[in-house]
Formats: C-alpha cells, sequence, structure tokens
C-alpha cells in the first residue's frame, strides 16, 4: 500500500512508519522542507507542490501535522496551534482534490479535548456535542476541515488521541516532578487523564487504515483512564519515588498560563468505537504501560 502522511517526522509519525514499513508499506511524507531529508527504500520525501502525477496510487492518506501543544499559551501561541492544524489540514485536502484516484481511507489527527473537560461524565464517540474550552475549538475546527475528505467519497477518521505515552511526549514532563521527588498530585488529583500507549497508538491507527467500518470519530485512548492522583502515585511506584508533593492548581495556572488545562482539567474518554469492533490493547493498564516505557 502506498500511504501519504504529514507529520511523518512527529512523535506519532516515526513510530507509525516504521510499523508500516515492517508491513512493506510504502510511505510519502509530506514536509514543508523534504530536502532536509533522505529518501529510503520505503520512504519518499515530499513537498506541498510535489507533481501528483509523479506520483503512484495513493491508497490511503493519514495527517498528523500540528505544533506542539507544549509552551505557554500566549495569544500568538494559540493561533499558531489553531492554524498549523487548519492550514496543513486543507492543504492536504487540495492535494487529495489533485490526485486522479482518490484514496480509500483519510486518517486525520484530533484530540479528546473535543469533548471538553469534566470531572463526572463518561465521553464516547456518540457524544456529538464538544465542549467550549480552546482545545474543544480547535479539534472541533480541525476535524471540520477535514471533513471535506467525506464530500469526496472518502472513508474519513478523525482519530481523537488522548495523551500518548512513550519515550517521546508528555510522559517526559510528567515524569520529572517525580523523579526529582517532589511527586504528587494536581490541584484536588480528581481530574481524569485519558492516556494510551503509543504502541496500542500505532496498531489502532493501522487497525482504522484496514478495517472499513471504522469511521468518523474514533477514541484513540485506553480503556481505563486514571484520576490524576492515581495516574501519579502509579507512575511514582514504577519510579520508585515517593509520592507527597501535591501541587495546588493556582500555582499551576500561575506558572504555565492556559496551558494549565491540560493538567488540571481533564475527561474520562472511553474508546466504545475500537472496543466494539474487537480491537485488543497491547497496553489497556497504566502499570504494565509505564513499565514497558521505563520513563
Amino acid at each position: 500500500m502506498n500511504i501519504l502522511i504529514t507529520g511523518g517526522t512527529g512523535f506519532v509519525g516515526k513510530n507509525l512508519i516504521k510499523a508500516l514499513h515492517e508491513k512493506d508499506h510504502h510511505t510519502y511524507i509530506l514536509t514543508r522542507s523534504p530536502e532536509k531529508y533522505v529518501d529510503r527504500s520505503k520512504s519518499t520525501f515530499i513537498s506541498y507542490d510535489y507533481p501528483v502525477e509523479k506520483l503512484p496510487a495513493i491508497q490511503a492518506v493519514i495527517n498528523l501535522a500540528g505544533e506542539s501543544l507544549f509552551g505557554y499559551w500566549s495569544e500568538k501561541k494559540k493561533e499558531s496551534i489553531l492554524n498549523s492544524r487548519i492550514v496543513i489540514t486543507q492543504k492536504v485536502i487540495e492535494f487529495m482534490k489533485k490526485l486522479e484516484n482518490k484514496p480509500e481511507v483519510f486518517i486525520s489527527g484530533s484530540a479528546v479535548g473535543f469533548y471538553g473537560t469534566s470531572d463526572d461524565l463518561i465521553f464516547t464517540e456518540e457524544t456529538s456535542k464538544p465542549g467550549d474550552d480552546f482545545l474543544a475549538k480547535v479539534t472541533t475546527k480541525w476535524e471540520n476541515a477535514a471533513k471535506q475528505a467525506e464530500e469526496m467519497g472518502i472513508r474519513t477518521v478523525y482519530a481523537r488521541f488522548g495523551v500518548i505515552l512513550g519515550e517521546e511526549g508528555a510522559l517526559k514532563y510528567m515524569s520529572l516532578p517525580v523523579k526529582m521527588f517532589v511527586g504528587g498530585k494536581i490541584g484536588n488529583g480528581e481530574q481524569w487523564l485519558t492516556w494510551v500507549h503509543i504502541k496500542d497508538v500505532v496498531n489502532l491507527l493501522q487497525y482504522c487504515l484496514f478495517n472499513k467500518q471504522m469511521k468518523g470519530p474514533v477514541n484513540v485512548a485506553t480503556p481505563n483512564p486514571k484520576r490524576n492522583k492515581d495516574f501519579t502515585r502509579t507512575l511514582a511506584k514504577v519510579l520508585n519515588r515517593t509520592y507527597w508533593f501535591p501541587t495546588p492548581a493556582p500555582l499551576v495556572r500561575l506558572a504555565i498560563g492556559e496551558m494549565s488545562l491540560l493538567i488540571t482539567k481533564g475527561q474520562y474518554v472511553l474508546p466504545k468505537k475500537a472496543l466494539d469492533q474487537g480491537f485488543q490493547f497491547s497496553y489497556p493498564y497504566l502499570k504494565e504501560a509505564l513499565k514497558e516505557i521505563k520513563p
């Protein structure tokens, strides 16, 4: 299969491409600067203005690009978070429009932030109403941009990622206070953290590629979310560190501004669609997931 990918040099993209290559798929990686990379036997780096007539038939497109959420959310940063996702998605849509033979499936990144935050509600793909905070508005606009693929008759998946745990990404930031023996709950610790192991992310994305029943929103998340206090306690046990130093939520908000939403608020999200289709998670439980990663 020939697969076109954006965000192929990022955390998820690199892991996904490695798995696709192991199954003999060829990846065409869309990037603004293809000259910075060296093509390999199963990877070709191309620009957004690459002549589509030079490409072989593309069976699938995966859109993972977007500026990192990490960093102080100034108005400029927030604008960049939104625009990077919308602009690149639109470029991908325009690229697909030029293809004589349309791909069979389009997987576009999104996030569980779509649902907004809650301490007591349970969200699944059947939850159609988005939240009203910044991340919910970003993901709603992001998915709306990707919906143009549906209008072209392409099976479209909106991959709503939870917090992805692996050697890269959020976990290295989350584990740092624990490693320094100052780990503890944030605020009251009751906020939910919807997490997922990177290997399950890769496997579920591949499952979406080949399972025609997978379309629309798909929660890429563990079946077992954890409250902040329980997540940090488990992380401390795996790292053989103490768990005792709570951090007041106002202090977090003061330190990192609106980005504190990612830490002080949360949502309980279940991957109902994946479970209903029989997808098997390799790391459904946090302790085993963390032990495998060795943060």
